[in-house]
């Protein structure tokens, strides 16, 4: 789609049914809009576009840190003929390991493995500058034994399949506890800081997903209390409800996980309720300054440049605001992104995160409307200007606006499966996550490729995600032209090898256009006009 970059105003058309797409101009108005350095909304965060990725999904830069059996989750549920997944290999076809494991196509999905390391985010990082990102989300990056890392092993030390030396590594932790006096650099950890250097030199910002409200079973404290019960040192760390008692047969060993999920024990409140216990808010504060100032110096450029909080309503708001106080002393201008699906400003502002993955003022209307047409213009513009008269203009310059995830089907395949007929489960979010996971196999669900009128929209959609008020963020993959359903279809690894130039080449575009003019990403918004019969939406910055 040519794409004019010397123009007065934008024109956007959702009608799914229809092929206009018309791109008529943009006016620009540059704003002057400054803060202090240690306000919650760092200035620099205005000119960033994000790029999550996913790490063991991303890039294979080095096979010789590939995972091992020993290192799944459960190995022992995993067949001997166990070997990592081909990069390139076809997604739905199953491995011989697969096979002969049994069961259905999804029962071992969990198992796979293909390699995607730290390496693999270096080479790349050339690539990720000339489209035009300047900002890279990870998603969790430590010691965990599952794909995606949200059951973590420990929060002060990164995987050790991310690193050039797994082995070397875990022999050199295997001595550590909760006191930062014992921890060590393992090969992982500094292959993290030389990525740092690495993006740093290309002005490309890094921020790290915390995972504050849980952990997995083999985290370092959790393992303990698994052996030593109610004589743990962590014993309060985690929300017990009852030790075992070795008077009986039965283990009577329980405890709170996430939403129910024993793999992913949570941390425990202190006396109040509004805030951690003592113990694991003592280390995630450690753990905090161990990554956002690496050599102690008082100095935070070594470090990271921000985090993106999974599952942050989770968390109590006495602990986000005493946290958020000591990690601004750290470095003024740190970032800090909520996981938040609802409406984010009131929870924003009395918690202190500088700014949400914005799914209810961007992701969710745009479905509804750019991707849908299930709605009208004029409602559409509505639910963007609530969301935006929530919080102040500095605010909004840098919420996160995303159109897919690692928790959502890929947004070429929502175009594809579109919904036409205003039939939710979900009205208010337009089903874009209802709760039940949509599968590639899902009765009823196309998980084929975009067609060219699904192309035309994505197309559209990408220019609006790089014009809006707010600071896009691209998933990883959904560049190059990927398309899948929910969990775990979303989490495929990239197609480097099957590139869709022109999709690649109109996000290039459109980040290119964001980086030239100031106004978008720094200026007003004001909506110019809104047409119901013609589904139109005009707005200029």
């Amino acid at each position: 789609m040519p794409l004019e970059s010397s123009a007065r105003a934008l024109k956007l058309n959702s009608n799914p049914c229809s092929s206009v797409v018309k791109i008529l101009s943009l006016t620009f108005l540059a704003l002057p809009l400054f803060l202090s350095a240690a306000s919650p909304t760092p200035d620099w965060a205005k000119d960033v576009v994000w790029y999550q990725i996913f790490p063991e999904r991303f890039a294979n830069g080095d096979p010789s840190n590939d995972p091992t059996r020993a290192s799944l989750d459960n190995p022992e549920r995993v067949t001997a003929e166990w070997t990592v997944m081909d990069w390139e290999s076809e997604w739905f076809e199953r491995a011989d390991w697969e096979q002969a494991m049994g069961g259905d196509f999804q029962s071992t999905l969990q198992h796979r493995r293909y390699g995607g390391d730290l390496q693999g985010v270096i080479d790349k990082l050339d690539y990720l500058k000339a489209l035009g990102v300047n900002g890279i989300y990870f998603n969790p990056i430590f010691y965990a034994n599952s794909l995606h890392k949200y059951d973590g092993n420990s929060f002060h030390h990164i995987d050790p399949h991310f690193g050039p030396d797994p082995e070397g590594d875990l022999a050199l932790i295997a001595g550590e506890s909760s006191n930062p006096r014992s921890w060590q650099w393992t090969a992982a950890d500094k292959l993290f800081l030389k990525l740092l250097q690495e993006a740093k030199v290309r002005g490309i910002r890094v921020i790290i997903d915390g995972v504050w409200n849980h952990t997995g079973r083999d985290f370092f404290a959790f393992a303990d209390i698994r052996t030593h019960f109610q004589k743990s040192r962590y014993a309060r760390w985690y929300d017990i409800i009852e030790f075992d008692d070795p008077r009986t047969a039965r283990n009577e060993f329980d405890y709170h996980g996430w939403y129910g999920f024993k793999s992913l024990p949570e941390f425990s409140n202190d006396p109040s309720g509004n805030n951690l216990a003592p113990g694991p808010k003592r280390y995630v504060f450690n753990a905090s300054k161990r990554w956002m100032d690496p050599n102690g110096d008082g100095d935070p450029s070594d470090g990271i440049d921000g985090w993106r909080l999974d599952v942050a309503e989770e968390v109590p708001d006495g602990f986000w605001r005493e946290w958020h106080a000591y990690i601004r002393e750290i470095n003024p201008d740190v970032f800090t992104s909520a996981e938040i699906w609802g409406p984010s400003a009131d929870y924003l502002e009395r918690t202190h995160f500088s700014s949400a993955m914005n799914y209810r003022g961007f992701a969710i209307p745009v479905k509804g409307w750019l991707i849908d047409g299930s709605i009208t213009a004029s409602d559409f513009a509505e639910r963007l200007q609530a969301e935006r008269d929530a919080r102040s203009q500095e605010a909004a310059l840098i919420l996160q606006n995303l159109v897919d995830s690692h928790d959502t089907q890929r947004v070429a395949s929502a175009i594809r499966n579109r919904n036409t007929w205003d039939r939710y489960k979900n009205a208010d979010w337009f089903d874009y996550d209802d709760g039940e996971r949509v599968y590639a196999r899902t009765p009823g669900y196309d998980n084929g490729p975009p067609t060219a009128e699904g192309r035309r929209i994505w197309k559209m959609l990408a220019l609006f995600q790089a014009t809006y008020i707010g600071a896009p963020m691209i998933y990883y993959g959904t560049e190059v032209g990927m398309w899948s359903a929910d969990d775990p279809e979303d989490r495929m690894p990239t197609w480097w090898h099957r590139m869709d130039g022109s999709i690649h080449d109109t996000y290039q575009t459109v980040l290119q256009l964001r980086h030239k003019h100031p106004a978008l990403r720094r200026g007003d918004l004001t909506v110019l006009a809104t047409r119901d019969d013609a589904q139109v939406f005009a707005f200029e910055r």
